[in-house]
């Protein structure tokens, strides 16, 4: 018998611009001393046509990760974490100093191992304040 290996059909979102607008809209609506996590912003995405169901689920946080890699540098990029309410840290620079440096500014507390309490600071998408919302008229990065 023959094994066979499932390859993901797609690495990266189809429609990959429209997919990181969807998504730095989505962090728009973060309001300050809030965070939200990748997969909670992947929920709110729905399903790109000719995705699978299957590889939607298990790609669509680390596609929002991507988009925010590219993200326009004015967005409150900062205010985007894991799930275990950690700073994501990537290889080959500091981000990640930036973005406690960021957070612990406008009042998020991590504790001992550098976690951030999602049960107080977790952003709710009802919590948005009425008139905050703005059209994004950006280039993305490339």
């Amino acid at each position: 018998m023959r094994k066979t290996t499932s390859t993901p059909a797609f690495t990266s979102p189809p429609f990959r611009v429209a997919f990181n607008h969807q998504v730095w809209e989505i962090v728009e609506g973060i309001p300050k001393g809030k965070v939200t996590t990748y997969g909670r912003i992947a929920a709110m995405i729905p399903k790109p046509r000719g995705v699978g169901v299957r590889h939607f689920r298990a790609a669509k946080a680390r596609w929002v990760g991507q988009a925010m890699a590219h993200c326009p540098g004015d967005l409150a990029w900062h205010r985007v974490i894991n799930s275990q309410g950690t700073i994501s840290v990537r290889s080959g620079n500091d981000h990640h100093i930036l973005q406690r440096q960021r957070l612990e500014s406008e009042g998020l507390v991590f504790d001992g191992r550098g976690r951030i309490d999602l049960d107080q600071f977790l952003w709710k998408p009802g919590q948005r304040p009425r008139g905050t919302q703005r059209k994004l008229k950006r280039k993305e990065k490339t």
